[in-house]
């Protein structure tokens, strides 16, 4: 006979709740949010919250900023509905190694744009200067 404390094993579980077991958001609600924003893909397309992922299905996720620099690509491979440790969400994906090639191009596209860029505004005696040098044909 089967013991009823334990659940049988998942074959289904809602979007939101998967996200939120897995740690990609801190709230389902916040889940909610960012699948019904569109920064949450299964298999390409927008879903609804109440779609139900099994393993192996692939989802495209959005966080942060809105651009491709903060986009996942993963699979699941395991499900729950309940939230665990760090480790336990680890181990209900793994992300695909063409995303973590490309969030890796992006980090270092931005570490590259912040060396361009000056540490700190032009003082007075510098920006008359740069006024000078502009307009020294004027």
């Amino acid at each position: 006979m089967a013991n009823p404390t334990q659940s049988p094993p998942l074959t289904k579980v809602r979007l939101d709740k998967w996200l939120w077991a897995a740690r990609f958001y801190r709230t389902r609600s916040l889940a909610k949010q960012a699948i019904e924003g569109g920064k949450v893909h299964y298999a390409g397309s927008r879903v609804k919250t109440s779609k139900e992922i099994a393993v192996g299905d692939e989802l495209t996720i959005r966080q942060g900023a809105a651009t491709a620099m903060s986009e996942k690509t993963i699979v699941v491979t395991a499900l729950a509905v309940q939230r665990g440790n760090a480790e336990a969400a680890q181990q209900l994906y793994q992300e695909t190694d063409d995303s973590i090639e490309r969030r890796a191009y992006y980090a270092d596209q931005r570490k590259m744009a912040n060396l361009a860029r000056p540490d700190s505004k032009p003082n007075k005696k510098q920006r008359r200067d740069l006024h000078r040098f502009k307009h020294q044909d004027d």
